[in-house]
């Protein structure tokens, strides 16, 4: 359709281009792509330079829309929604049409940390299979995975392809399904390692996972992630409980 000049209605002009704006960088348009400038939107919508910059910075503050200094406004990458529900990195990226790819940093045979230890109920002294990996979602990093896995219950981890879902490969391979899984979340600063991984900045806000996942009651991973906050968002429903009515 061809732009044309708004009018003034019950609807400021700002937002009314905000919907415009927001329809584009949403259906129209991919994430990278270049939006108009403030010129060329004020002369196609007739609107002011301060109607152009209230409706894009309400769209980069909600995360539609990131600026780039010295080159213009892009559209954001989308990012990526889950539920909190257990699934391997792969299957919540296929359920969400993306295309899931790992690269395998290392995988080796190592000693553990004490929290592993205990996560994983290892005997004093005993190794595990040290596993980390870059994953990504149409060729773009989300998150950092740092993960270990009882050598005892899934001997020769590291000799199978690593580069798609280890939890697949455990039940194919193992006879054995991830069922369970006790999970924190929590808000820190991407040190150099992680953001040169990520793509992002040292010290830009990422959301860690520390979490341990069972088969029955046998702990096989303790792991570390991760995820950029740009790319990864958390949904959940919350439900009150009913209250009792008296009579």
């Amino acid at each position: 359709m061809m732009p044309v000049h708004l009018r003034d209605t019950a609807v400021p002009k700002h937002e009314q281009l905000r919907a415009i704006l927001l329809h584009r960088c949403t259906k129209e348009l991919q994430a990278g792509d270049l939006m108009p400038s403030e010129r060329k939107l004020m002369e196609d919508y007739g609107v002011s330079r301060i109607t152009v910059r209230e409706a894009i910075g309400q769209l980069v503050n909600e995360g539609h829309l990131v600026r780039v200094r010295g080159k213009g406004t892009f559209v954001a990458s989308r990012p990526v929604q889950s539920r909190l529900h257990l699934a391997s990195f792969s299957e919540e990226m296929r359920n969400q049409g993306l295309t899931p790819t790992t690269v395998v940093l290392f995988a080796r045979l190592e000693d553990t940390s004490a929290a592993t230890t205990r996560a994983l109920r290892l005997a004093n002294g005993e190794k595990a299979y040290h596993i980390k990996r870059l994953r990504l979602a149409d060729g773009e990093p989300v998150s950092v995975d740092d993960a270990w896995y009882s050598a005892t219950a899934l001997p020769g981890l590291i000799d199978r392809d690593l580069s798609s879902s280890v939890y697949e490969t455990v039940a194919t391979h193992y006879g054995l399904t991830i069922d369970r899984a006790e999970q924190t979340v929590s808000a820190t600063a991407a040190d150099n390692d992680t953001a040169t991984l990520l793509g992002t900045k040292r010290g830009a806000p990422v959301l860690y996972f520390d979490r341990v996942s069972f088969c029955g009651t046998e702990p096989l991973e303790h792991t570390e992630s991760w995820y950029r906050c740009d790319r990864y968002q958390l949904s959940m429903e919350v439900q009150g409980q009913r209250r009792q009515t008296s009579r």
